[in-house]
């Protein structure tokens, strides 16, 4: 394990009102090694990266750094450039380079000032090639990020970084948008940059990844670190129990006999701008007791796939039938009537009116329900009842039944509309991204309910980004590439990953 110290958390401590989002955390990494910062959703992992960043000044507590000759320093707080000029470098899980700029001028973008009289382009050429020589990352340099993959976009990130001299680098769940091909180049050149001295503190939710890259992981919970461990001694049994500080038992999928069809798309296509709002001639048959899951990285037609399910785009071409019955009008309303339930993948967007209440939002769409509302009038006793059981049942906490849900953290408004859907008993389950942002314990949770309807004869479409869980889960999978649906003819992890970077296997 390496030993020279290049970075120094001590006891930072950062509040917000009334909650405290980091208790006097400590951590420490050392040159060449790969941390991997674990906790569920709301432990305070972001906060603390944010302040490491100089994005928030903590109420208590201090960073040092290491400088270039290894001396330990104390890092200004609260100021993002000292930051970068101490080669803090991060790579954040959204991308936010200039897809009409070219690679090279993403990677000097923010590096001159101004003023400046003119570009140093073949000095920093030279200095970009020299980095892509030696850890193995290569990009186009005269491309326009645009016309790039998504691993290749990863790539100019961390080449970005790197030409800034940054010797420590956050990685904020790097392969959430990759194939798992392209997630172990990655990590190969990752590991030859940190043999040559790079250190990087590694934040993903995929256990897998965190056992086969990290030296060493950290776990925060309620805003505490809850203990360190050598990723040689622990495994994705022991890293859960520190994560929500108890045993979390996946949900066995038993083996079901499945029934008639729930959902048919016959030669489906839906025209779109680009590929994530473009679906071609898609066919497919969803039957009740059944979980399809949809693997692919994300931007391939997913959102398409999901949007005329659930109504809110019309096809340009094709058929759908739900229940064996051609579906005429595509409008959210025609399709909840037909027994389609969805999670949507934009939780604050297309899941709850942020300005209306908990207990509103839980019977949004049960208007017609006469326990919700006679000749007119909202049944506001049978609403609070309703939203009291509902909050218990699916542990939806916050400021109360009658705060606006927009209070709600991301992960209770998941929570809200997973107890909507399920409680209206649908006949098709959309499932689009339906563990996105929750912890260990809340996603077990919604991978035990998905497997219940399963049970009780609803077909689920499981749309997710995250192929482990499409693993777990799925009774079939189809994958999705450039809007177009193939079916896979194996559970094979890297046979699947091939057929999202678009190889037929």
């Amino acid at each position: 394990m390496p030993q020279q110290r290049v970075l120094s958390l001590n006891n930072l401590s950062k509040r917000f009102g009334s909650v405290i989002a980091n208790d006097a955390v400590s951590i420490d990494l050392h040159r060449g090694e790969v941390l991997s910062l674990l906790g569920e959703n709301g432990a305070g992992k972001t906060t603390l990266m944010n302040m490491l960043f100089g994005h928030y000044v903590p109420d208590g507590g201090s960073i040092d750094v290491a400088n270039a000759a290894g001396e330990m320093a104390p890092l200004t707080l609260g100021h993002p450039q000292a930051a970068l000029d101490a080669g803090i470098g991060m790579v954040h899980q959204h991308f936010t380079l200039a897809e009409n700029l070219t690679v090279l001028d993403n990677i000097l973008l923010g590096g001159e000032s101004l003023f400046s009289w003119r570009h140093k382009r073949k000095a920093a050429r030279a200095k970009v090639s020299r980095i892509m020589e030696r850890t193995g990352l290569d990009a186009p340099l005269d491309e326009q990020v645009g016309m790039l993959s998504v691993g290749e976009r990863q790539r100019v990130e961390i080449l970005k970084a790197l030409y800034h001299d940054a010797r420590i680098l956050v990685l904020d769940e790097p392969t959430a948008v990759l194939t798992p091909q392209e997630a172990d180049t990655l990590f190969e050149n990752i590991g030859a940059m940190t043999r040559d001295g790079l250190s990087v503190i590694f934040i993903s939710h995929k256990l897998r990844e965190v056992l086969a890259f990290s030296h060493r992981i950290a776990v925060l919970r309620h805003g505490k670190k809850v203990g360190e461990i050598a990723t040689a001694d622990a495994d994705e049994r022991v890293i859960a129990r520190m994560m929500v500080g108890a045993d979390t038992p996946a949900t066995p999928r038993d083996a079901m006999q499945a029934g008639a069809p729930v959902l048919e798309l016959q030669d489906l296509s839906v025209k779109g701008s680009s590929a994530r709002t473009t679906l071609q001639a898609a066919n497919l048959t969803i039957r009740a007791h059944e979980v399809v899951g949809i693997a692919g990285v994300s931007g391939n037609g997913q959102s398409a796939l999901a949007q005329v399910i659930s109504g809110l785009a019309t096809p340009s071409s094709g058929v759908m039938r739900v229940d064996g019955k051609v579906i005429d009008r595509f409008t959210p309303p025609n399709m909840q009537t037909a027994g389609i339930g969805r999670i949507p993948e934009d939780r604050h967007h297309d899941g709850v009116i942020g300005a209306m209440s908990v207990a509103e939002n839980l019977i949004i769409e049960r208007l017609q329900d006469s326990a919700v509302q006679k000749r007119g009038f909202l049944q506001q006793k049978s609403i609070r009842e309703n939203a009291e059981t509902l909050s218990k049942d699916y542990d939806i906490r916050g400021p109360g039944i009658d705060a606006e849900a927009r209070l709600l953290s991301g992960g209770n408004i998941q929570k809200l509309i997973l107890a909507r859907v399920f409680e209206a008993g649908p006949r098709l389950i959309l499932a689009n991204q339906p563990t996105r942002g929750l912890d260990l314990g809340a996603a077990n949770e919604v991978a035990r309910r998905l497997l219940e309807a399963r049970k009780r004869g609803a077909g689920i479409l499981l749309i997710s980004e995250d192929l482990d869980e499409v693993l777990a889960l799925s009774d079939r999978i189809i994958v999705i590439h450039d809007g177009q649906l193939v079916e896979a003819q194996t559970m094979d992890r890297e046979a699947i990953g091939l057929m999202m970077a678009g190889e037929h296997v």
